[in-house]
């Protein structure tokens, strides 16, 4: 069966998101022979450049340009979409806040399949995709069979697939006039800015970020240690701010701060797919959890499997002494 597969591009201010080419890579696990098609919603210039930079890894890139689309707007997209996608499409985007708000809807409009925070492909058999989820916050990879004969939507957990890095040259077609005619009921308005803090996260190139694990607020000094040996900047994960630890500026997440650092240093985080989805670059990650069944040691370049309160103390103390 020749699958066409579609993946739609993510972006903000003229640059794609990393998931656009995360999930080239997705798409060639489904099917390394498949037809792959990006498609780039939105409204303006800036689509332009979005097309030609995923042009680079895409062969086919459909532009979809509507002044209902300036913003991401599921209720705007579910339409656009729908009369674009021919049937039996595979579509694949991440599964960020608007992923989970589209996806669903989608696969109604489409009537096909619905997939939702997909870590892995086990492969293709006729119409059954094989496809890996987590459950229970992670503790749990669920194996599941999904039949992809009308179709599917497939959300894709960000920094499961690794870009591929493949080069191709593209060619960008413009789809606009597809659409047709879109009222969404509801509208952007603004977007509200949270306030920086005294630390700008975002502009990190270390980050040691602290969750759960750390057990007690008096603990946080241990990261803050470590990052000071290193040159780093201490953030966290939202359980950290809801016990009011730390302060709102200093999280990493869908619901905190979107971070692209260098080197990512996680200490007693499970690794939900909430918190690292707001860690985007694919930076080199090192993850400390007692627990070796932690959902971050799947994405983690380098686990160790300790008691972080007893091996970061002597992690800082010998790079005090190397340095």
């Amino acid at each position: 069966m020749a699958l066409s597969i579609f993946a739609l591009i993510g972006h903000k201010n003229g640059a794609a998101d990393d998931s656009a080419f995360e999930l080239a890579a997705a798409a060639k696990a489904i099917d390394a022979g498949a037809s792959v098609t990006a498609v780039v919603c939105g409204a303006g210039s800036e689509l332009d450049s979005v097309c030609q930079a995923v042009s680079a890894t895409y062969p086919t890139v459909w532009k979809v340009n509507h002044a209902a689309l300036a913003y991401p707007n599921a209720e705007a997209l579910r339409p656009a979409l729908a009369k674009v996608l021919p049937k039996g499409a595979i579509v694949l985007m991440a599964h960020d806040t608007l992923g989970m708000d589209l996806g669903p809807g989608l696969s109604i409009k489409l009537d096909a399949a619905f997939v939702p925070d997909v870590v892995g492909i086990d492969g293709l058999d006729g119409n059954v995709l094989k496809l890996v989820r987590q459950e229970f916050g992670g503790q749990v990879s669920t194996h599941i069979q999904c039949d992809i004969g009308d179709g599917a939507v497939i959300n894709v957990r960000s920094g499961a697939f690794q870009p591929t890095g493949d080069a191709v040259s593209g060619s960008v077609v413009d789809k606009s006039g597809d659409v047709g005619d879109i009222q969404p009921k509801r509208k952007y308005l603004e977007t509200v800015v949270a306030e920086v803090g005294d630390v700008d996260i975002t502009k990190a190139d270390v980050l040691v970020s602290v969750g759960r694990g750390i057990e007690d607020q008096e603990n946080i000094s241990i990261a803050q240690e470590l990052a000071d040996a290193i040159g780093a900047v201490v953030s966290c994960s939202r359980p950290i701010v809801d016990a009011k630890w730390l302060e709102k500026s200093r999280q990493v997440g869908t619901s905190g701060k979107t971070v692209k650092p260098k080197v990512y240093i996680a200490l007693g985080i499970s690794g939900s797919f909430q918190h690292l989805g707001g860690i985007k670059g694919n930076p080199f990650m090192v993850a400390i959890n007692k627990n070796p069944k932690a959902p971050i040691f799947q994405v983690a370049d380098v686990g160790v499997v300790t008691n972080l309160l007893e091996f970061v103390p002597e992690l800082t103390e010998r790079i005090k002494e190397k340095k």
